[in-house]
C-alpha cells in the first residue's frame, strides 16, 4: 500500500455518461502484493470508460497470468508486475504474451517498485510494452490516464482487427456470389464490415430491394440480414421481423428519404430506374460512432453490387426457362409431352451424381439436357408422326436430327449450349460403334451423350409414344441389360439398375397428362 503515493489532484466529475452497456472492459492485474491488488481496484472503482465498467481481474504470478491468459483473450490491458516469484516474472510474462501466445492487442503496462531491477530505457527498447510505470510515482489520476489510453488504444486495435477479419469473410464471401442462396451472407458480411469500421454495435442488420417489373407489380424481398431478426422468408411482407421495423423500411421505400433516430438509420438507395434498396440499422447501444456519411458511400457500392447480381441471377433464371420451353416445344412438335424433357434433365442429373462427375458439369447437364432432340425441329411432321416404323429414306431422314441439332447449338459461345451440342449431336452413337450420325466407339463418345443415351432410351421405354405403348419395368430391365456393351456404356447401365426405383420415381415425380 505504501508503494503508491496519492497526490492532490483535481478531478471534474460532471456527469457526461450515457447509458451503460452491458459488456465490460477486463482489466488484469499480474503482483504478488496483495496491497497492489487493492489499491489498483480502489483507485479504478466507479470508473466508466465509453459507456463500460471497469472488470479488475487479478492473479499474484507469472504462471498463473499464464493460465488465465490462455482461457481468455479478451483482456483490454494488463498491469504486470516485474519482481514476483523471480526477478524478472513480468519480463518473461511479456515477452510470453507477445512471442508465444502472439496476443498483440492486449495493452502491457509494466509496474515496479525496484526500477534499479529493471532500467526503463532498457526495458521499453527490449521488451514490448506500452507503457512503464515505477510505483512510488504512480498517482491515482495517471493510473486513471494510463488505464483511458491504454483501453482506447486497444479498442482501435480491436477496430482494424475487426475490419480485417469482416473484410476476409466479405473477399470468402464472393466466390459463391453467382448463387442465390449466398446472396444474403454477402450482403451481411459487406455490411458487418461497415459496422466494425465504425467501431457500432448492431442488434439489426438488413438491406431490403423492391421492384417494380413491367406491368407495375411491386415486389419487396430481404436480400441481406443479420441480428436478432435473421429471417428465412425472401419476402419482406412475409418474414419474422418486427412489424417496427417493416413500416420504417416501407415507408423510407415510399418517401425515398434517409431516415434516422437515436434508435436506429434508415438508408433509401436508388439503384436503377425500376429498383431501389434500403438499408437497416438498428443500433445495439449509442450510436455515436456512427457516421451517415460514411453508410452512404459504403450502403450505396453495396447496394449496387446486389442490384448487379440480382439481375444476374434474374437473366440466369430467364436463359434456364427458356432452355426447357424451347425443349418442350420440340417434344410438344413431336406429340409428345413436356414432361419427358424434364424426366430426362433430372434422370441425367441423378445419373451423373451417382457417377461421382463434378457439381458444375451436373448442373449444366441438367439445364442442356432439354435441348438434346433440338434437331427435331427441321423433320418433317409426317415422319415425327408416323404411327409405324420408318422405312428408307423416312429412317435418313430422321437420323439427321442429331447432326441438325449439334450444327443449330454449336454456333454459340454459351458453355452450357456448347455441351447441348454435344448432347444433340452424339445421343444416338452407340458403345460398339454402330450408332449415328460418326459412329463413334465407346469412350471416344462423349460422356454427356452415354449419359444422355441410357436416360432418353429409358424414358422413352417407359413412355407412351406414336408407335408404342410403355414398357413394364421388367421389360425395360431386360432390355437395358440386353444393350450393355453394345448401345449403352455397361457402367451406366449398372447404376441404373441398382437404382432401379430412384430412376422410377422421377416418371412417377413427373408423369405424363
Amino acid at each position: 500500500m505504501t508503494d503508491f503515493i496519492f497526490k492532490e489532484e483535481s478531478e471534474d466529475n460532471s456527469d457526461l455518461s450515457l447509458p451503460l452497456s452491458n459488456k465490460t472492459w477486463r482489466i488484469l492485474v499480474v503482483d504478488d502484493d496483495d496491497s497492489v491488488h487493492q489499491v489498483t481496484k480502489l483507485v479504478l472503482a466507479g470508473t466508466e470508460i465509453e459507456n463500460r465498467q471497469l472488470e479488475i481481474v487479478s492473479v499474484y504470478s507469472m504462471d498463473e497470468a499464464k493460465t488465465i491468459l490462455q482461457e481468455n483473450s479478451d483482456f483490454c490491458m494488463a498491469f504486470v508486475d516485474v519482481v514476483m516469484e523471480t526477478d524478472h516474472a513480468g519480463l518473461e510474462l511479456v515477452q510470453w504474451i507477445r512471442e508465444s501466445l502472439k496476443n498483440q492487442a492486449i495493452r502491457l503496462v509494466l509496474r515496479t517498485g525496484q526500477a534499479g531491477s529493471a532500467p526503463e530505457a532498457r526495458v521499453i527498447r527490449d521488451y514490448d510494452i506500452n507503457d512503464y510505470k515505477e510505483k512510488t510515482d504512480f498517482t491515482s489520476n495517471k493510473m486513471i490516464t494510463t488505464v483511458y489510453a491504454s483501453i482506447r488504444a486497444y479498442r482501435d486495435i480491436m477496430t482494424i482487427q475487426r475490419s480485417l477479419d469482416a473484410f476476409k469473410k466479405l473477399i470468402e464471401a464472393t466466390h459463391d456470389l453467382l448463387k442465390v442462396k449466398h446472396l444474403k451472407s454477402f450482403g451481411s458480411a459487406a455490411l458487418n464490415h461497415l459496422l466494425s469500421l465504425m467501431n457500432v454495435d448492431s442488434s439489426a442488420l438488413y438491406i431490403a430491394r423492391t421492384q417494380i417489373d413491367f406491368d407495375l407489380h411491386s415486389t419487396s424481398l430481404i436480400i441481406a440480414c443479420t441480428g436478432k431478426y435473421v429471417c428465412e422468408s425472401d419476402s419482406l411482407e412475409s418474414s419474422d421481423i418486427a412489424k417496427e421495423v417493416k413500416e420504417k423500411i416501407q415507408q423510407v421505400f415510399i418517401s425515398k428519404k434517409h431516415y434516422s433516430d437515436e434508435h436506429c438509420f434508415v438508408g433509401y438507395y436508388q439503384a436503377s430506374v425500376n429498383a431501389a434498396s434500403v438499408l437497416f440499422i438498428e443500433f445495439e447501444n449509442a450510436n455515436e460512432h456512427f457516421k451517415s456519411n460514411l453508410a452512404e458511400l459504403f450502403a450505396t457500392n453495396v447496394a449496387l453490387i446486389l442490384e448487379s447480381l440480382t439481375k444476374q441471377k434474374e437473366i440466369e433464371k430467364t436463359q434456364k426457362e427458356l432452355l426447357f420451353i424451347v425443349g418442350e416445344a420440340v417434344e410438344a412438335r413431336s406429340k409428345e409431352t413436356g414432361s419427358h424433357v424434364k424426366r430426362v434433365a433430372l434422370i441425367c442429373e441423378l445419373l451423373a451424381t451417382k457417377l461421382g462427375l463434378d457439381e458444375v458439369f451436373i448442373e449444366a447437364l441438367r439445364l442442356a439436357a432439354p435441348l438434346h432432340d433440338l434437331g427435331k425441329i427441321a423433320i418433317p411432321e409426317h415422319i415425327l408422326h408416323k404411327p409405324g416404323k420408318l422405312v428408307g429414306d423416312e429412317w435418313k431422314i430422321m437420323q439427321s436430327h442429331a447432326q441438325l441439332g449439334g450444327d443449330i447449338l454449336e454456333k454459340s459461345t454459351v458453355s452450357v449450349s456448347k455441351l447441348a451440342a454435344r448432347l444433340a449431336h452424339y445421343h444416338h452413337e452407340n458403345w460398339d460403334g454402330t450408332g449415328y450420325p460418326d459412329g463413334l466407339l465407346e469412350h471416344n463418345i462423349p460422356i454427356e451423350a452415354r449419359i444422355m443415351a441410357v436416360a432418353d432410351v429409358f424414358d422413352a421405354l417407359g413412355s407412351k409414344r406414336c408407335y408404342k405403348e410403355p414398357w413394364s419395368n421388367d421389360k425395360i430391365k431386360e432390355f437395358m441389360i440386353a444393350e450393355k456393351n453394345k448401345k449403352f456404356d455397361a457402367s451406366m447401365v449398372d447404376i441404373v439398375i441398382d437404382n432401379f426405383d430412384a430412376f422410377t420415381a422421377i416418371r412417377k415425380q413427373f408423369p405424363d397428362n
